[in-house]
C-alpha cells in the first residue's frame, strides 16, 4: 500500500481539496509531541515532553543515560504506549494508529538487530517486502539506498560478516527503504571508528530537506557538525532547545578569545581596558622560547569584539602580536551546563544543595 497524503494537524478539513492551498514544506510539522509521560513503577521515566520537529529538520535528541531518549523514541515509533500525553507523526496520531505511523517512519534503534545469515541485498528485499513496497518500484528503492549508503561492494555478502560500520549503514538503508516523511535514530555512530562516524555523519546530512530526521547521540561534536536544531533532555524533562549558537548564547554566556603576544598579563589588561564589560586575561600557556605568551580573553559580552581587541592592541607600539581568535564554546560544554542547571534546579527544589561545580 502506498502512503497517504497528509497535511499539517492545524489544517482545516476544507482546506484538504486539490485546489486548497499548499502549505509551505518547511512548515510542516512531522513530529508533534505533547505533555508526554512514561511512568514504569510510579516513577516518570518521560516527565511531560513538548516539541515539534518540521519537514526536512535534523534534530539532535541528547541527554545523561537514563534521561529517557530511548523510552521516548520508542513512543514515537509506536513500539511502546504512553501513559499520558499525546503524539502524532505527520498528523496521525499515535496511540490510536501505530500501524499508519509506522508507515511514514524509518527506524534504526541502537542496538541494531540485523540477521547474520542473510545477504544484504536478500534483507533489503525481505524489508522492503515487510513495508508493502512491490514490483520495480522495490528494486528501484533498493538501488537507490545501496547507492546513497555505499553498500554496492558488500551487497551479496552475508551481514553477519560485514564490519561494525558497513552493519550500521545497513541499518540506515533498510531506515530510509520506503523513503519514510520521518527518520529516527538512536546512536547511530555508537562503537565506529573516526572514519566510519564521517561516513555516517555525511549520510545523515545528505538527508537534509528531503525528511525529518531525530537523531540521539553521545557523540556530540557528530550532533554540533550534523544537526539544524538540539533538544537536550534529563530526568525526562526538556532543559534546553534551540540551534547550537542560541544554546551557546544562553547556557554557556561568553566569548572567549585566544591571545598570543609578548607582553605580561598585566599590560595585555591595561592595553584592553575598556573594550568589553567585564573582561579578564588570563596567561595560558609560556612564555614561550620566542618570549610569546598565550592569553584567554572572556567577557560576558555576545557580540564579538575581535576587531576592536586587534585594534587595541596593534596601537600598543610595545605589544607584538603573532595570533588572535576566537574559540567557540562546544556543544559538550552547552551540555554540561543545561544538565548542571537543571540539577541543580531539582535539588534546590528538594531543599537539597546542587551540582558540585
Amino acid at each position: 500500500m502506498a502512503n497517504r497524503l497528509w497535511r499539517p494537524r492545524t489544517a482545516p478539513l476544507e482546506m484538504q481539496s486539490h485546489e486548497a492551498p499548499q502549505t509551505d514544506p518547511a512548515e510542516q510539522i512531522t513530529i508533534d509531541v505533547r505533555e508526554l509521560v512514561k511512568t514504569y513503577s510510579g516513577v516518570n521515566a518521560v516527565n511531560g515532553l513538548t516539541f515539534t520537529v518540521r519537514r526536512g529538520e535534523i534534530v539532535g535528541f541528547l541527554g545523561p543515560n537514563g534521561a529517557g531518549k530511548s523510552t521516548t523514541m520508542r513512543i514515537l515509533t509506536g513500539f511502546l504506549p504512553a501513559t499520558s500525553g499525546h503524539v502524532s507523526m505527520c498528523g496521525i496520531p499515535v496511540a490510536s494508529r501505530p500501524d499508519e505511523v509506522k508507515r511514514h517512519i524509518g527506524y534504526m534503534p541502537e542496538n541494531n538487530p540485523l540477521p547474520e545469515d542473510m545477504r544484504v541485498g536478500e534483507y533489503l528485499h525481505y524489508r522492503g517486502r515487510l513495508k508493502e513496497i512491490g514490483g520495480r518500484r522495490l528494486r528501484e528503492r533498493i538501488e537507490a539506498v545501496v547507492e546513497r549508503c555505499d553498500l554496492k561492494r558488500v551487497r551479496h555478502r552475508m551481514i553477519g560478516k560485514l564490519s561494525k560500520g558497513f552493519r550500521q549503514r545497513v541499518g540506515i538503508a533498510e531506515a530510509i527503504l520506503g523513503e519514510p516523511d520521518v527518520l529516527i535514530m538512536d546512536e547511530p555512530t555508537i562503537g565506529l571508528d573516526p572514519h566510519q562516524i564521517i561516513l555516517i555523519r555525511d549520510l545523515i546530512s545528505s538527508l537534509r530537506g528531503r525528511m525529518s530526521v531525530l537523531i540521539s547521540s553521545h557523540i556530540l561534536p557528530e550532533i554540533e557538525m550534523t544537526c539544524d536544531r538540539v533538544i537536550i533532555i534529563n530526568s525526562g524533562r526538556i532543559v534546553a532547545s534551540g540551534t547550537p549558537p542560541e544554546l551557546r548564547r544562553e547556557y554557556v554566556g561568553r566569548t572567549v578569545y585566544r591571545l598570543e603576544a609578548n607582553a605580561s598579563a598585566e599590560r595585555i589588561a591595561q592595553v584592553l581596558d575598556g573594550v568589553a564589560p567585564e573582561l579578564k586575561v588570563n596567561a595560558a600557556e609560556g612564555p614561550d622560547a620566542e618570549g610569546f605568551t598565550a592569553f584567554t580573553i572572556g567577557t560576558p559580552a555576545a557580540e564579538d569584539v575581535g576587531e576592536a581587541l586587534l585594534r587595541r592592541l596593534s596601537g600598543a607600539a610595545d605589544v607584538r602580536v603573532r595570533m588572535l581568535g576566537r574559540e567557540r564554546p562546544t556543544l559538550e560544554e552547552v551540555f554540561l551546563a543545561a544538565t548542571r542547571r537543571s540539577w541543580d534546579l531539582t535539588m534546590e527544589k528538594n531543599g537539597k544543595p546542587g551540582m558540585p561545580r
